[in-house]
């Protein structure tokens, strides 16, 4: 039967013929231990494949080197790749990331807020789910004293250090584009929530058709949750209702894929007939047919910048530190549902 018995300090110190405490201090490189003493121990230690106890660590320095990190959708390219970005920068100093997903359920996010303060992590980097309207959870991690970082989905209720894409010229850039392609009758696919990723996106497809001297029509305004569905049950409306249009930018690509679908099964050209824009850029835009101009918000340079933050908050320790806004400029990547031949 294999031994399971998880090695100790006592157990190497039997093995080098010293005390317990003389093996934790080389541990801990402690400057009273000689080098050759620490060297000694880091040897035996790996010899017994010797793996320190995270826990009792934590109690003495106080950090457990965990971040807990909380997104709405795991499965979604975007945060994953936020998540991605966040890890590269963590595991360089030694952190490791924890993840929890709300799946836009308020009830989840409030839960996982709750876990990742019970196991004790040094500070939280999250993205608020659609359907929050309450963020006391939040203000718990805050009264704490520890690091909390918000991306992407934020909002002015906790001061606290966030990092963003500027939506506003997001929307400002897809809408514009709309225009120079010809199109005068662009509805707007976005969401009625406090986030103000949304309310961004709508500020500048607002600007962008005052600016072009078009007068925004709010029969083309369309709120709901930016899925699939929606997109689809957006465009029917729209058929339905004979609202005159020639272009749809939506404030997610899957509405803008839900759009996609109806005006094929309708029979309407893409984009001669409708020009359609979407927000994230996720890897299906590039394979959709035609391939989906969209938003491009760097989702990896978003969580390299999110993890910077923490680490500066968390060095910070108790000094009273700033609360600092990271915006990140968008890029308009521009494919073929949106480029018309003629304008």
């Amino acid at each position: 039967m294999a031994n399971n018995k998880k090695t100790t300090i006592h157990d190497i110190a039997q093995k080098l013929n010293v005390t317990a405490s003389t093996v934790s201090r080389a541990l801990n490189e402690n400057p009273r231990i000689s080098e050759n003493t620490r060297k000694a121990v880091l040897k035996a230690a790996k010899e017994l494949n010797y793996e320190p106890n995270q826990i009792a660590s934590a109690l003495r320095s106080g950090r457990t080197q965990l971040i807990g990190m909380l997104v709405p959708n795991i499965n979604r390219a975007f945060f994953s790749s936020i998540i991605r970005g966040v890890e590269e920068v963590a595991n360089s100093l030694d952190y490791r990331v924890i993840v929890s997903q709300s799946s836009e359920i308020f009830e989840n996010e409030e839960s996982a807020v709750k876990a990742f303060l019970n196991v004790r992590v040094d500070g939280i980097i999250a993205s608020i789910g659609k359907n929050t309207e309450n963020f006391d959870h939040y203000k718990q991690v805050l009264d704490r004293g520890l690091p909390l970082v918000l991306f992407d989905r934020t909002t002015a209720d906790l001061q606290t250090s966030q990092v963003v894409i500027d939506d506003y010229q997001g929307g400002y850039l897809a809408t514009s584009h709309l225009i120079a392609q010809g199109c005068t009758r662009i509805a707007h696919f976005t969401m009625e929530r406090k986030i103000d990723i949304y309310k961004e996106r709508y500020r500048g497809y607002t600007n962008a058709l005052l600016d072009h001297n078009i007068k925004p029509d709010e029969n083309l305004l369309f709120s709901g949750n930016l899925q699939l569905e929606d997109g689809r049950e957006h465009t029917l409306a729209l058929l339905q209702k004979n609202q005159e249009f020639d272009a749809i930018f939506s404030a997610s690509d899957y509405a803008a894929m839900g759009a996609m679908q109806v005006l094929k099964e309708k029979g309407l050209k893409i984009p001669d007939d409708v020009a359609l824009v979407g927000f994230l850029n996720e890897p299906f835009t590039s394979f959709t047919d035609p391939p989906l101009t969209s938003v491009n918000q760097f989702p990896i340079e978003m969580g390299h910048t999110a993890a910077n933050l923490f680490f500066d908050a968390l060095h910070a320790g108790k000094k009273k530190v700033v609360p600092k806004k990271t915006v990140l400029q968008p890029e308009l990547i521009v494919r073929a549902s949106s480029l018309k031949e003629k304008h």
